[in-house]
């Protein structure tokens, strides 16, 4: 017997697929253009918290159902609440989902089809790896309505140029895929109908990776961008005398030495 209507669960904000060490984390609010509710924030980090303690999972896929990746924060939510403390606590909230991507041990990718504006652009800046569909489209759209994207900004202008960014910042604009390419927002642009074998090739690469030495590169890699450049030597000096005492690491050094392929221990 089915469920009634009245009564039927209401569909998951964000849906989990795991297959083969790869997480995918898909937004499901379509009809809303997967806007950034608090709820939708919610369970966007409750996903991530959960991925980020499964060993078992070596990348993360981060995608959306519906016509567009993801339309930025849900407008008619915040206009309901016109309050300062509670604005502050929302963009706190969505910093915190943005850092957690950022902090995430296993690399992020984010399979773009449609729109990503404003807080989807940050989001698409956030992760670690974009790959897009020819007909995507990128904005900081903010400005246009009166709000610059502050928020935003902090990724966007962590991926672009400082020119660039600010372009994008200011005028409020749509970039194609193309153009989010070149300026550094995305790696790939793809037909439609390539999107997910070319984000699933990519998520197998790195999944075959042995996952300490992800581990430690993803970490490396951006605390290293926040130092000067003889800190930065010297902390990555630490980290990949740290990653040489890892067995995987060894085999791996033992496998090209002796011509063969290593074998990981998972």
């Amino acid at each position: 017997m089915g469920v009634p209507a009245e009564t039927a669960a209401p569909e998951a904000l964000v849906i989990r697929e795991d297959n083969d060490r790869v997480a995918t984390l898909t937004l499901n609010r379509p009809k809303q253009y997967n806007a950034l509710s608090e709820e939708m924030l919610e369970a966007l980090q409750q996903a991530l918290n959960t991925v980020a303690e499964d060993e078992r999972i070596r990348v993360v896929v981060l995608a959306a159902n519906g016509k567009a990746f993801c339309a930025g924060h849900d407008l008619k939510q915040m206009r309901s609440k016109p309050n300062q403390r509670y604005y502050e606590d929302l963009f706190a909230q969505c910093s915190r989902m943005m850092l957690t991507i950022h902090r995430l041990p296993q690399p992020v990718i984010a399979r773009v089809h449609g729109i990503a504006t404003a807080a989807g652009c940050q989001l698409v800046a956030a992760c670690d790896l974009a790959v897009a569909a020819e007909e995507a489209r990128f904005a900081t759209s903010g400005v246009n309505l009166g709000l610059f994207c502050s928020t935003p900004a902090v990724p966007v202008s962590r991926n672009l140029s400082r020119k660039d960014a600010a372009y994008m910042l200011l005028t409020g604009d749509f970039i194609d895929a193309p153009t989010a390419q070149a300026q550094g927002l995305i790696n790939q642009v793809v037909p439609m109908e390539q999107l997910d074998g070319t984000v699933w090739k990519l998520a197998q690469t790195i999944a075959s990776k042995p996952p300490e030495a992800l581990r430690i590169g993803k970490e490396m890699f951006y605390r290293q961008l926040q130092m000067p450049i003889e800190e930065a030597y010297a902390f990555a000096g630490e980290r990949m005398a740290c990653n040489l005492m890892d067995p995987d690491a060894a085999e791996g050094v033992d496998a090209f030495i002796e011509k063969r392929h290593p074998k990981w221990r998972s």
